[in-house]
């Protein structure tokens, strides 16, 4: 294993997408509006896709994301993530290692990890991420297969026991930033509280200028 390099982790504001949890857009249209708020790296998370499926919207995501100049992260897969000309993949804590990521990619991909415990932190820098997220900090039915929430505790010990960026994740609401960010986090990464927003850009805005 090898030590994580210095990469420019330039974004505070962590967008991953979820289809399924949209009534009235499309996912596409969602993650526009997010960028117009000022988001700078969205993650397409959608696992139930097959692969001509999840390839199309990588490349429509691609497309937006770089007429915004925002990064673009794949979940898991680094296939896709280079043959679309991603930033980066964030791998799951049961996806391949990350300095295997960076091997694959010949080091071209920044690589965030998902961790869910002090130790998968610590391994994940060790390992060769560029970045992790940390959580469930709240409670979120997105989470609920990770075990119960941490609370800001466990995120603060995680950020002083790593020096790559850790982005807080789960139930990460506007009331709630200003205690994660008290905590020693790089910022956020956030579903429903961006996707399921009556107004996206208007929240987007919003998040970033509590996360400052």
């Amino acid at each position: 294993m090898r030590a994580a390099r210095a990469v420019n982790v330039d974004f505070s504001l962590y967008v991953i997408t979820d289809r399924k949890a949209l009534a009235h857009k499309t996912i596409e249209g969602a993650i526009e509006e997010a960028l117009q708020g000022g988001v700078r790296a969205v993650q397409v998370r959608e696992k139930d896709l097959g692969i001509r499926d999840l390839l199309d919207l990588a490349y429509q995501i691609r497309r937006l994301t770089s007429e915004y100049k925002a990064r673009l992260f794949i979940n898991d897969r680094v296939d896709v993530a280079l043959v679309t000309g991603a930033d980066g993949v964030h791998l799951s804590r049961h996806g391949i290692p990350p300095y295997a990521a960076k091997d694959i990619s010949k080091g071209d991909l920044i690589v965030g990890v998902s961790t869910h415990s002090l130790a998968e932190a610590v391994d994940a820098e060790k390992g060769g991420a560029d970045f992790i997220t940390f959580g469930p900090v709240y409670g979120t039915p997105s989470k609920l297969g990770y075990g119960r929430p941490h609370g800001p505790g466990p995120l603060k010990e995680v950020c002083g026991a790593v020096s790559i960026p850790v982005f807080a994740i789960g139930g990460i609401r506007l009331e709630r930033v200003k205690e994660v960010r008290d905590c020693g986090v790089a910022g956020a990464a956030v579903i429903s509280a961006i996707l399921c927003s009556e107004h996206i850009t208007a929240s987007v805005e919003t998040f970033l200028r509590y996360l400052q």
